[in-house]
């Protein structure tokens, strides 16, 4: 039972690292064109932002699943669930973390850009050395809890047939016919999530020399 569970486990860890990997950095350009003056791509970035938080990341996965052969008649192999399930983690996922940037950068008084234009930084220099280490430390916490929160919800790649962790559990319950799988497949979420909360904290503490 531990053993499936730990492969279970493998194939959910592996959703939350690709996921991260892919959507804290494809976040950036999708908070920047949600802040752009040039109205249609902050229109289209905002449409983006708005159907990613808006609808179900389950019913994501079925459209990035289903949609090749519905629209283009292209037939996917099973082994393309897990491709599937990854572009929606990393669409869905880059959708939250454009606004917490969106919302962390907006958050920095324009006087510290004027300041650093008057000290003759260009734009570039003033973002990467001034505004990005206090935008980083700002938005930590709400970073840290998409975090949890996606840790949960590789949990939702069963939908597609991708066996994690829950599914595992789920199979085993049906099996034995017993609630253990559930405990220890909740124990283990518990446990990573705690790992997490850890260290997100200490990333935070290292950032307190960021005053504002």
């Amino acid at each position: 039972m531990v053993t499936l569970l730990g492969s279970g486990f493998v194939t959910s860890l592996a959703i939350f690292a690709f996921t991260l990997v892919g959507a804290l950095p494809l976040g950036i350009p999708i908070a920047l064109m949600r802040m752009s003056r040039v109205v249609p791509v902050r229109l289209v970035a905002r449409a983006y932002i708005s159907i990613m938080r808006g609808t179900p990341l389950m019913l994501q996965m079925f459209a990035v699943y289903f949609a090749p052969y519905h629209l283009f008649g292209i037939q996917l192999s099973p082994d393309s669930k897990w491709q599937a399930c990854l572009v929606a983690f990393i669409l869905n996922y880059a959708g939250y973390f454009a606004e917490i940037y969106r919302s962390g950068i907006q958050s920095i008084p324009q006087g510290q850009y004027e300041a650093a234009e008057v000290l003759g930084y260009s734009r570039t220099q003033t973002f990467m050395r001034i505004i990005l280490p206090q935008v980083a430390k700002r938005i930590m916490p709400a970073l840290g809890n998409e975090v949890i929160t996606l840790v949960k919800d590789t949990s939702l790649a069963f939908s597609i047939g991708v066996a994690e962790m829950f599914s595992t559990a789920k199979a085993l319950v049906a099996a034995q016919r017993t609630m253990i799988p559930f405990g220890i497949a909740a124990a283990i979420y518990w446990a990573f999530n705690f790992l997490v909360e850890v260290a997100v904290g200490r990333i935070e503490k290292k950032m307190d020399y960021y005053r504002d």
